[in-house]
């Protein structure tokens, strides 16, 4: 039984939406699989202006290497624009990102920056096939003491 186009519309962009918030957590939770699983085999993939990634396990690898001695991470995103047209998509995501070094818990990096993302309908549902983020600015700060 085919469903309602409007419904449809609404269920794709619902998924859409969680496989970018997906990416983000599963940085912040260290989910390797859980973020392999928001990219298309043959994705691509640019962070701040560096080279382009190619492949979704050579952008995680990518993402893990960055992470590693991460000691606690927060992706802050807000998914502002989604378009659909048929089985592909182009989506605009906003983000605020916080990070801090096992070495130095009190020292936090700030994120701000854009996600422009290019997505393609699969059989495992809506994946990234292109991510483009473009860097707005990058500041860090002392976090002060604990609870204060």
């Amino acid at each position: 039984m085919d469903r309602d186009p409007a419904l449809q519309l609404l269920l794709d962009r619902q998924e859409i939406t969680d496989t970018l918030y997906r990416y983000g957590s599963s940085i912040d939770d260290k989910d390797r699989a859980g973020l392999r699983g928001v990219f298309t085999d043959d994705a691509t993939a640019r962070f701040g202006g560096r080279e382009w990634l190619t492949g979704a396990d050579q952008i995680v690898d990518w993402i893990f290497e960055r992470s590693q001695d991460r000691g606690w991470a927060h992706h802050h995103l807000s998914v502002f624009q989604v378009q659909i047209e048929g089985d592909t998509a182009r989506s605009l995501t906003y983000l605020t990102a916080h990070d801090t070094a096992s070495d130095a818990p009190r020292t936090v990096w700030v994120t701000i920056g854009r996600y422009h993302d290019e997505l393609r309908r699969t059989g495992a549902g809506w994946r990234i096939e292109r991510r483009d983020m473009e860097v707005g600015w990058r500041e860090s700060r002392d976090a002060g003491s604990p609870g204060g």
